[in-house]
């Protein structure tokens, strides 16, 4: 109720303004001077909503005394939002007179009808406006007393909870707002979305390479400490990479002002590869076509498709050559990757030695739609995973 009472404390001020015009017309009635106040003096109190400030207090003002939850209003109110505040300022104006003038009369009625409390006597009573109200008894006198009371808390609350049934209609954003909201909203998940990809596909990968690296390193440290160097030369290169791609991450996370994103294309393919021969693997690579026609996003998409199929390939191989295959034409980017089917010699991780969080076949399919290709994944004979996709290049940029 205080919120009610404030809005009616607050209307005062434009009260002298409004009694001008009536000074015009000193012989008019009275009651056309009345209207006439009310009139001005709801045009006055009006006016004042349209101002931009206004309504960013209002707003404030609303979440602190009637706990109403209102999202932060737009920098630039839209048509509506600038019609909404002055009918808000009204209705609160009026709510706020109408629940304390009506309480108002009720609480004192509940403390002048006990009249013996006061010292009146047994036939209490209280006029006004013409209108009496008396008891013939004391125990009458304290029960319409008590009446008058409780009906006063019942306008405090019901005036209460219809300035809080307006507030998110009338302070709330509009249409246009809760969309630009729910748009801002999804850029911000979509945004999320792709970081939390990028970081599986990046730092997934590096910690799968390293640690095949270093155990690589530890095996050959003693017969061949060059190729041991060579591991641990990579493991430094692939964890630097890491960093950067972390870095970013965190930045955009924070809501910093983060520096380019680090971006990966089939340009750094040639890097990729040379890291997991390092790390002891077999590749297979065919390579056809002009790579560097593909260009933006799906040179980017197309790198980290191929970093995770890789990656799959090392936690699950069997110790055969991994097969690896980018076929560039005019019209589509063809991506392969197939485990090898080994017979155990050479590198082996094995299919149970790297817990996985699952998400990374749904991060390559969800990837794939976004680009309007094809992806086909699954067994490719009774040792061998294969995994195929299919990008349109046209329109890609």
């Amino acid at each position: 109720m205080l919120f009610a009472y404030c809005g009616a404390l607050a209307s005062l001020p434009l009260l002298p303004f409004a009694v001008l015009p009536t000074l015009a017309l000193p012989s008019a009635p009275y009651g056309v001077q009345a209207v006439l106040v009310l009139l001005v003096w709801a045009v006055l109190i009006g006016s004042v909503g349209f101002a931009r400030t206004v309504r960013r207090a209002l707003i404030a003002f609303a979440r602190q005394l009637l706990r109403v939850p209102l999202p932060a209003p737009a920098a630039v109110p839209s048509g509506a939002d600038r019609r909404r505040t002055p009918l808000w300022l009204l209705l609160h104006v009026a709510l706020g007179w109408t629940g304390a003038l009506t309480s108002g009369v009720l609480i004192l009625m509940g403390i002048a009808l006990p009249g013996d409390w006061l010292g009146l006597g047994a036939e209490a009573g209280l006029s006004l406006f013409g209108w009496s109200l008396r008891s013939d008894g004391v125990w009458q006198s304290w029960l319409v007393a008590l009446c008058c009371l409780l009906l006063a808390a019942v306008v405090c609350v019901v005036v209460t909870s219809v300035l809080r049934w307006l507030a998110p209609r009338l302070l709330g954003p509009s249409s246009a707002e809760r969309l630009a909201l729910m748009a801002e909203r999804e850029q911000r998940l979509a945004e999320r979305n792709r970081l939390a990809h990028e970081l599986h596909d990046s730092i997934g990968h590096t910690l799968t390479a390293t640690t095949i690296q270093a155990a690589v390193a530890g095996e050959v440290l003693s017969a061949d400490p060059g190729a041991a160097r060579a591991a641990l030369r990579s493991i430094e290169e692939s964890a630097r990479a890491a960093l950067e791609d972390l870095d970013y991450v965190l930045g955009v996370l924070r809501e910093e002002t983060a520096e380019t994103a680090p971006t990966r294309t089939l340009a750094d393919l040639p890097e990729l590869l040379d890291r997991l021969r390092h790390a002891g693997a077999v590749l297979d690579v065919e390579l056809s076509g002009e790579s560097a026609q593909v260009q933006g996003t799906l040179s980017r998409a197309a790198y980290r498709i191929l970093q995770e199929g890789l990656t799959n390939a090392l936690r699950h191989g069997t110790g055969g050559p991994i097969g690896v295959r980018v076929a560039v034409t005019p019209d589509c980017l063809e991506l392969g990757v197939v485990n090898g089917a080994g017979t155990g010699a050479g590198m082996r991780t094995g299919a149970g030695v790297f817990r996985t969080s699952g998400h990374g076949l749904p991060g390559l399919a969800e990837r794939v739609r976004l680009l309007h290709g094809e992806i086909e994944v699954g067994p490719d004979g009774p040792r061998q995973w294969r995994l195929a996709v299919r990008l349109p290049v046209r329109g890609s940029a």
